[in-house]
Protein backbone atom coordinates (compact mmCIF):
# COMPACT_ATOMS: atom_id res chain seq x y z
CA UNK A 1 0.00 0.00 0.00
CA UNK A 2 1.28 3.77 -0.86
CA UNK A 3 1.96 5.94 1.95
CA UNK A 4 -0.46 8.28 0.87
CA UNK A 5 -3.36 5.91 1.39
CA UNK A 6 -2.02 5.08 4.92
CA UNK A 7 -2.06 9.04 5.52
CA UNK A 8 -5.71 9.08 4.52
CA UNK A 9 -6.55 6.46 6.66
CA UNK A 10 -5.07 8.27 9.43
CA UNK A 11 -6.56 11.08 8.78
CA UNK A 12 -10.16 9.63 9.10
CA UNK A 13 -9.43 8.84 12.54
CA UNK A 14 -7.80 12.31 14.00
CA UNK A 15 -7.96 15.03 10.82
CA UNK A 16 -5.20 18.01 11.38
CA UNK A 17 -8.05 20.62 11.56
CA UNK A 18 -7.78 19.28 15.25
CA UNK A 19 -4.33 19.97 15.87
CA UNK A 20 -3.47 22.97 18.07
CA UNK A 21 -2.09 25.82 16.21
CA UNK A 22 1.30 25.77 17.70
CA UNK A 23 1.60 21.93 16.90
CA UNK A 24 3.41 20.21 14.11
CA UNK A 25 1.40 16.72 12.90
CA UNK A 26 0.91 14.84 9.76
CA UNK A 27 3.30 14.13 7.01
CA UNK A 28 6.91 15.11 8.24
CA UNK A 29 9.32 13.52 6.14
CA UNK A 30 9.37 10.81 3.11
CA UNK A 31 7.85 9.86 0.01
CA UNK A 32 4.43 9.68 -0.37
CA UNK A 33 4.47 7.58 -3.42
CA UNK A 34 6.37 5.12 -1.25
CA UNK A 35 5.10 1.40 -0.88
CA UNK A 36 4.99 0.65 2.46
CA UNK A 37 4.67 -3.06 3.80
CA UNK A 38 5.77 -2.19 7.48
CA UNK A 39 4.18 0.87 9.90
CA UNK A 40 6.51 1.23 12.78
CA UNK A 41 4.35 2.60 15.74
CA UNK A 42 5.51 4.41 18.85
CA UNK A 43 5.50 7.60 21.11
CA UNK A 44 8.80 9.21 20.01
CA UNK A 45 10.77 9.47 17.28
CA UNK A 46 14.07 8.65 18.98
CA UNK A 47 17.22 7.55 18.17
CA UNK A 48 16.82 4.19 19.05
CA UNK A 49 13.38 4.10 17.83
CA UNK A 50 14.33 5.17 14.38
CA UNK A 51 17.68 2.32 14.39
CA UNK A 52 14.93 -0.25 15.95
CA UNK A 53 12.87 0.56 13.05
CA UNK A 54 15.89 0.46 10.26
CA UNK A 55 16.55 -3.00 11.97
CA UNK A 56 12.68 -4.50 11.11
CA UNK A 57 13.13 -3.28 7.61
CA UNK A 58 10.28 -1.04 8.52
CA UNK A 59 8.96 1.29 5.66
CA UNK A 60 6.83 3.82 7.79
CA UNK A 61 7.17 5.29 11.52
CA UNK A 62 4.13 6.37 13.32
CA UNK A 63 4.53 8.70 16.50
CA UNK A 64 2.44 10.46 18.88
CA UNK A 65 5.32 13.42 19.22
CA UNK A 66 6.43 15.27 16.32
CA UNK A 67 9.94 15.09 15.78
CA UNK A 68 10.39 18.59 14.19
CA UNK A 69 8.22 21.45 16.39
CA UNK A 70 10.81 24.26 15.05
CA UNK A 71 11.35 25.36 12.27
CA UNK A 72 14.08 23.52 10.62
CA UNK A 73 17.11 25.46 8.75
CA UNK A 74 19.21 22.83 7.81
CA UNK A 75 19.13 18.81 7.72
CA UNK A 76 22.52 17.24 8.49
CA UNK A 77 24.10 15.78 11.60
CA UNK A 78 25.52 18.13 13.35
CA UNK A 79 22.15 18.32 15.67
CA UNK A 80 19.90 15.70 16.77
CA UNK A 81 16.99 16.33 14.98
CA UNK A 82 18.71 16.84 11.39
CA UNK A 83 20.79 13.52 12.65
CA UNK A 84 16.93 11.63 13.39
CA UNK A 85 15.78 12.93 9.83
CA UNK A 86 19.23 12.02 7.48
CA UNK A 87 18.71 8.56 8.79
CA UNK A 88 15.01 8.48 7.83
CA UNK A 89 15.95 9.51 4.53
CA UNK A 90 19.13 7.68 4.22
CA UNK A 91 17.11 4.35 4.48
CA UNK A 92 13.98 5.33 2.38
CA UNK A 93 11.79 5.60 5.60
CA UNK A 94 8.25 7.55 5.86
CA UNK A 95 7.58 9.54 8.84
CA UNK A 96 3.99 10.61 10.22
CA UNK A 97 2.99 12.55 13.72
CA UNK A 98 -0.48 12.71 15.36
CA UNK A 99 -0.08 14.28 18.36
CA UNK A 100 -2.70 17.12 19.30
CA UNK A 101 -5.14 15.88 16.57
CA UNK A 102 -4.87 12.38 18.45
CA UNK A 103 -5.72 13.62 21.86
CA UNK A 104 -8.53 15.39 20.63
CA UNK A 105 -10.69 12.87 19.40
CA UNK A 106 -9.23 9.64 21.00
CA UNK A 107 -6.21 9.84 23.27
CA UNK A 108 -8.42 11.04 25.98
CA UNK A 109 -11.49 8.85 25.26
CA UNK A 110 -9.32 6.09 25.07
CA UNK A 111 -7.97 6.60 28.67
CA UNK A 112 -11.04 7.21 30.23
CA UNK A 113 -12.66 3.62 28.61
CA UNK A 114 -9.70 2.05 29.97
CA UNK A 115 -10.53 4.02 33.96
CA UNK A 116 -14.63 2.52 33.01
CA UNK A 117 -15.88 6.18 33.19
CA UNK A 118 -19.29 6.52 31.91
CA UNK A 119 -20.89 9.58 31.11
CA UNK A 120 -17.93 11.45 29.42
CA UNK A 121 -17.84 14.67 27.83
CA UNK A 122 -15.07 17.04 26.96
CA UNK A 123 -13.26 18.32 29.42
CA UNK A 124 -11.21 21.58 27.95
CA UNK A 125 -13.55 22.32 24.53
CA UNK A 126 -10.54 23.58 21.50
CA UNK A 127 -12.76 23.09 18.28
CA UNK A 128 -16.07 24.30 17.77
CA UNK A 129 -17.21 24.55 14.32
CA UNK A 130 -20.99 24.85 15.09
CA UNK A 131 -21.79 21.39 14.58
CA UNK A 132 -20.06 20.11 18.01
CA UNK A 133 -17.53 20.65 20.08
CA UNK A 134 -13.82 18.81 20.87
CA UNK A 135 -10.98 19.27 22.73
CA UNK A 136 -8.56 18.05 25.25
CA UNK A 137 -9.20 15.76 28.12
CA UNK A 138 -12.27 13.13 29.03
CA UNK A 139 -14.68 13.80 32.57
CA UNK A 140 -17.10 11.75 33.54
CA UNK A 141 -18.05 9.20 36.48
CA UNK A 142 -16.57 6.41 38.19
CA UNK A 143 -18.00 2.81 38.14
CA UNK A 144 -18.02 3.40 42.42
CA UNK A 145 -17.18 6.16 44.62
CA UNK A 146 -13.53 5.12 46.32
CA UNK A 147 -11.23 6.62 47.88
CA UNK A 148 -8.27 8.76 46.58
CA UNK A 149 -5.62 6.40 47.81
CA UNK A 150 -8.14 3.15 46.18
CA UNK A 151 -8.58 5.13 42.87
CA UNK A 152 -4.68 5.71 42.66
CA UNK A 153 -3.84 1.94 43.40
CA UNK A 154 -6.41 1.40 40.70
CA UNK A 155 -4.75 3.91 38.28
CA UNK A 156 -1.65 2.06 38.60
CA UNK A 157 -3.34 -1.37 37.98
CA UNK A 158 -5.09 -0.08 34.59
CA UNK A 159 -2.68 1.16 33.47
CA UNK A 160 0.21 -1.14 34.36
CA UNK A 161 2.59 1.61 36.43
CA UNK A 162 4.78 1.14 39.32
CA UNK A 163 4.23 3.95 41.12
CA UNK A 164 1.71 7.45 40.79
CA UNK A 165 1.82 10.95 43.02
CA UNK A 166 -1.12 11.91 44.55
CA UNK A 167 -1.99 15.52 46.05
CA UNK A 168 -4.62 15.88 48.08
CA UNK A 169 -6.39 13.73 51.29
CA UNK A 170 -6.16 9.62 50.38
CA UNK A 171 -9.56 9.25 52.47
CA UNK A 172 -11.27 11.76 49.77
CA UNK A 173 -14.13 10.26 48.04
CA UNK A 174 -13.74 10.23 44.38
CA UNK A 175 -16.98 10.25 41.79
CA UNK A 176 -16.36 12.68 39.43
CA UNK A 177 -13.14 12.07 37.05
CA UNK A 178 -11.18 13.87 34.76
CA UNK A 179 -8.66 12.78 32.96
CA UNK A 180 -6.08 14.22 30.56
CA UNK A 181 -3.15 12.02 28.99
CA UNK A 182 0.09 14.02 28.47
CA UNK A 183 0.48 17.04 30.15
CA UNK A 184 -2.77 18.23 31.68
CA UNK A 185 -1.84 22.06 33.27
CA UNK A 186 -3.89 24.04 30.57
CA UNK A 187 -7.00 21.78 32.06
CA UNK A 188 -6.69 22.43 35.60
CA UNK A 189 -9.32 25.51 35.42
CA UNK A 190 -11.59 23.02 33.97
CA UNK A 191 -11.24 20.05 36.49
CA UNK A 192 -12.34 22.89 39.22
CA UNK A 193 -15.13 24.29 36.80
CA UNK A 194 -16.94 20.73 36.55
CA UNK A 195 -16.21 19.67 40.01
CA UNK A 196 -14.14 16.87 39.55
CA UNK A 197 -12.69 14.82 42.83
CA UNK A 198 -9.52 13.87 40.92
CA UNK A 199 -7.62 14.70 37.45
CA UNK A 200 -5.57 12.07 36.28
CA UNK A 201 -2.75 13.38 34.01
CA UNK A 202 1.15 14.15 33.87
CA UNK A 203 3.61 16.69 34.21
CA UNK A 204 2.32 17.53 37.59
CA UNK A 205 4.55 19.94 38.75
CA UNK A 206 4.63 21.68 42.86
CA UNK A 207 2.35 24.21 42.36
CA UNK A 208 -0.31 22.55 40.16
CA UNK A 209 -0.92 19.58 42.57
CA UNK A 210 -1.58 21.69 45.21
CA UNK A 211 -2.96 24.62 43.87
CA UNK A 212 -5.45 22.39 42.44
CA UNK A 213 -5.60 19.96 45.88
CA UNK A 214 -6.68 23.75 47.63
CA UNK A 215 -9.37 24.02 45.51
CA UNK A 216 -10.83 20.68 46.01
CA UNK A 217 -9.74 19.05 42.93
CA UNK A 218 -7.34 15.76 43.92
CA UNK A 219 -3.86 15.17 41.67
CA UNK A 220 -2.81 11.46 40.53
CA UNK A 221 0.16 12.09 38.22
CA UNK A 222 0.60 9.03 36.39
CA UNK A 223 3.42 10.38 34.44
CA UNK A 224 3.05 11.79 30.28
CA UNK A 225 4.40 8.44 29.09
CA UNK A 226 1.95 6.43 31.52
CA UNK A 227 -0.80 7.46 30.53
CA UNK A 228 0.03 8.44 26.52
CA UNK A 229 2.00 4.92 26.10
CA UNK A 230 -1.52 3.80 24.91
CA UNK A 231 -1.09 5.42 21.28
CA UNK A 232 1.18 2.92 20.74
CA UNK A 233 -2.18 -0.38 21.14
CA UNK A 234 -4.50 1.45 19.82
CA UNK A 235 -2.93 2.86 16.48
CA UNK A 236 -1.83 -0.72 16.25
CA UNK A 237 -5.59 -2.09 16.20
CA UNK A 238 -6.45 0.40 14.22
CA UNK A 239 -4.40 -0.53 11.51
CA UNK A 240 -4.55 -3.83 11.40
CA UNK A 241 -8.21 -3.45 10.83
CA UNK A 242 -8.08 -1.00 8.26
CA UNK A 243 -4.75 -2.22 6.43
CA UNK A 244 -4.40 -5.74 7.03
CA UNK A 245 -2.20 -6.34 3.93
CA UNK A 246 0.37 -4.13 5.71
CA UNK A 247 2.35 -5.34 9.25
CA UNK A 248 2.07 -3.25 11.85
CA UNK A 249 4.71 -3.43 14.76
CA UNK A 250 5.27 -1.33 17.87
CA UNK A 251 8.12 -0.60 19.92
CA UNK A 252 8.80 -2.15 23.33
CA UNK A 253 6.92 -0.33 26.34
CA UNK A 254 9.59 1.22 28.38
CA UNK A 255 9.51 4.03 30.65
CA UNK A 256 11.79 6.72 28.95
CA UNK A 257 13.26 7.53 32.73
CA UNK A 258 14.74 5.68 35.48
CA UNK A 259 13.66 6.32 39.18
CA UNK A 260 16.60 5.13 41.59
Amino acid sequence: MRCSEIIEKLEQIAPTKYAEEWDNVGFLAGRREKMVQTVFIALDATDEIIEEAIEVGADMILTHHPLIFEPVTRVNGDDFIGRRLVRLLQNDICYYAMHTNFDVVAMAQAAADEMGLTGTEVLSVTFDDGNGKEGIGRYGKAERVMSLSEYAAYVKEVFHLKYVNVYGDLEAPVETVAICPGSGKSTMKDAVRIGADVLITGDVDHHMGIDLAAQGVCVIDAGHYGLEKIFAPYMKDFLKKEIPSVQIQTAEEKNPFYTL
